[in-house]
């Protein structure tokens, strides 16, 4: 690989760094103080797994696990390939850290951690139609499961491999919180779930959108 390229790959890769510590941060700083919020409406186990020690645990484990995996996956390409993944995966990277703040930021009181073993929402739940939440309805989720992709491009290690599997089982969450969020809000859920998307944004609602 030419030293112009391989330089500017170790400064996205630093960029990428700070940036996906710095949001992951932000998000679990977000998710202690939803911890001390009334909880309303639980649904399956979360009342036993969304405990602050368990959610604490889980991250450190998550974290570590990171960390021992962060090892170059066996793939050999021209530095040409190599030069279009870092630029799409960049791109996609840092696009998608900026939906998932950008959703985080929008949520405000109403974010809380969940999981595919229970939903719990807070007691003053209200359902976010606003921000990413009016173009489609797991904007934060669909965030994350490009950012793991796009940092497999980016990074090219066991550790990104293993996010941009795993995350995919947030399609599953998305579909608990919807029940939870059905019994909750009912004929509003289904206005909403009606005119909006759950992953796949429409171009024609875009424009629709941003032209009022």
């Amino acid at each position: 690989m030419p030293a112009q390229i391989e330089n500017v790959e170790v400064i996205m890769q630093w960029l990428g760094a700070v940036a996906g510590l710095g949001t992951l941060t932000y998000a679990i700083y977000n998710m202690l103080l939803a911890q001390m919020r009334p909880t309303g409406r639980t649904t399956g186990s979360a009342t036993q797994v969304l405990r602050t020690p368990y959610l604490v645990a889980a991250t450190i484990i998550f974290i570590a696990l990171g960390y021992m995996l962060w090892k170059p996956l066996p793939v050999q390409i021209s530095w040409q390939a190599r030069l279009v993944c870092l630029l799409v995966g960049a791109l996609v990277f840092f696009t998608s850290l900026a939906i998932y703040i950008w959703g985080l930021f929008t949520l405000g009181m109403n974010f809380n951690a969940s999981s595919g073993f229970g939903v719990r929402l807070h007691k003053a739940h209200k359902l976010v139609r606003h921000g990413p939440y009016a173009y489609i309805r797991h904007p934060m989720y669909l965030a994350v499961i490009l950012a793991g992709w796009g940092g497999l491009l980016l990074y090219f290690t066991w550790t990104m491999l293993g996010f941009a599997i795993i995350m995919l089982g947030l399609i599953y969450r998305a579909y608990k919180e919807e029940i939870a969020l059905a019994e909750e809000f009912g004929s509003e859920w289904e206005e909403y779930k009606h005119q909006v998307p759950g992953w796949i944004l429409k171009p024609a609602s875009i424009i629709g959108k941003l032209s009022h």
